[in-house]
């Protein structure tokens, strides 16, 4: 539908922020039409439509998803006066890159500022974010529930979108238990981030309207916890804002978007991984932080790896499976589970990129950094298909899974396999705690 007058608005996305940015400040603004999303990062979510039951009286025809390929053909063809960039885990530089493409093809480049697009609840918000994907937002989230639970209260996570599916069916999503997972046909990405919550008997929230996801979260809940994305920003205004720092990476902590942002707005900075982060390493990071956001509390802490049965890893010829997103736009070259065949002593870590099959054999190509691991890719039925026959056909003694859920449940293996678990433990006195009772006390619900 032609809206005469009105400034022509293209969102650039991955499925997530994108769609909460166009709720947030575009759905119901007459000052605007919205041509188009485009898409990129994650597989198969281009071709489909923002529907009319979400993109509001405005657009009753719904909204199309296209390619990002086709961004500059798009912009002219539309004439399109802005686009606004909506996806996270990205360079300082690949972002000033998209901004030059945009600006040749004839159009203003938008980043919104994370205030603008941030509701405000009635019930307090700790937000858990990080500077980069992979930087283990999801134990401190688990710990701040924990430590939450243990002030009596009763938290209710949140979590970054991730609709890869119908959109119309994922408005509003809520799990406790592992039925859930199946009535909303998520995928393992979807699975990896929920899980863990539901084995804590905590309530997780998802979908994609996130003013009707906040209104039933609160009905439930004391404490409101936005467990974050990649390293965007939260949808929600924190009342405490925690963002997770990387020793492993250090330097991207002032070099990614909107990782960057997250630390600068920070109350609190955790410092993770320091078990198995080089000193100087923690010590650029710290340094870093001091520069930037010399106000914020610093929290050094630890994740060490655990394992049940470390006698399926000492000496056997192992392969690692990690968290898909972590290795592929988080950049990681290892996680949890090649930590863990060190840890407990495996003969060796087998290669599996000759038997890899379909679209995780391709991931490969994307992802050259990738070596001897399989990243756990499962944006739909046929790449969880693609990630079984890969497992499957490469030759190992035990299967060491470090994605944050139990494969097993989902995917049939055929070998022995372990899982590695991990959790946050800070390192130095206990301020994680305080701080969060000091912040409900605020609210008269300590």
């Amino acid at each position: 539908m032609l809206m005469e007058g009105r400034r022509k608005i293209l969102i650039m996305g991955a499925a997530g922020r994108d769609f909460h940015n166009f709720n947030v400040c575009f759905r119901d603004n007459h000052a605007y039409e919205v041509v188009a999303f485009t898409a990129t990062q994650i597989p198969n979510i281009e071709g489909r439509q923002y529907p009319p039951s979400l993109s509001g009286k405005l657009y009753p025809n719904g909204i199309p998803i296209e390619s990002e390929q086709k961004l500059s053909f798009l912009i002219k063809s539309h004439a399109i006066d802005e686009v606004v960039f909506s996806y996270s885990d990205v360079s300082h530089e690949y972002v000033m890159h998209k901004a030059c493409m945009v600006n040749a093809a004839g159009a203003a480049f938008t980043l919104l500022a994370p205030q603008k697009t941030m509701l405000k609840g009635n019930k307090p918000v700790i937000a858990i974010c990080a500077v980069r994907t992979g930087c283990g937002k999801s134990p401190v989230s688990r710990k701040v529930c924990e430590i939450v639970k243990g002030l009596g209260k009763k938290p209710v996570v949140i979590r970054h979108p991730m609709p890869y599916g119908e959109l119309f069916k994922q408005r509003l999503q809520r799990f406790t238990t592992y039925d859930d997972f199946r009535k909303y046909d998520c995928t393992i990405e979807e699975i990896e981030e929920y899980e863990p919550h539901v084995e804590q008997n905590t309530v997780v929230y998802a979908g994609v309207d996130y003013k009707d996801i906040l209104d039933a979260a609160e009905k439930e809940a004391d404490v409101i916890v936005w467990d974050g994305g990649n390293n965007d920003t939260p949808f929600y205004l924190p009342d405490l804002y925690i963002t997770v720092a990387d020793p492993h990476r250090p330097g991207h902590e002032l070099s990614y978007y909107p990782g960057e942002t997250n630390l600068l707005l920070a109350e609190v900075i955790i410092i993770s991984k320091e078990d198995t982060a080089k000193p100087e390493n923690i010590h650029m990071v710290r340094e870093n932080i001091q520069k930037s956001n010399p106000d914020a509390t610093v929290i050094n802490a630890a994740m060490p790896v655990t394992v049940e049965d470390a006698g399926l890893i000492k000496g056997k010829r192992v392969l690692v499976i990690e968290d898909g997103p972590t290795l592929t736009h988080g950049g990681m070259s290892f996680g949890a589970g090649v930590l863990a065949a060190r840890q407990y002593g495996a003969l060796e870590i087998i290669d599996p990129m000759p038997y890899a099959v379909g679209s995780i054999r391709e991931t490969y190509g994307k992802y050259p950094h990738m070596e001897n691991l399989l990243p756990a890719m499962g944006y739909g039925r046929k790449q969880v298909e693609e990630l079984s026959a890969s497992i499957n056909r490469t030759p190992c003694d035990t299967v060491l899974i470090g994605t944050p859920i139990d494969l097993r449940k989902i995917i049939r293996i055929d070998k022995p396999a372990e899982r590695v678990r991990y959790d946050m433990q800070e390192t130095g006195e206990p301020q994680l705690e305080k701080i969060i009772r000091a912040k409900l006390r605020n609210f008269s619900i300590s």
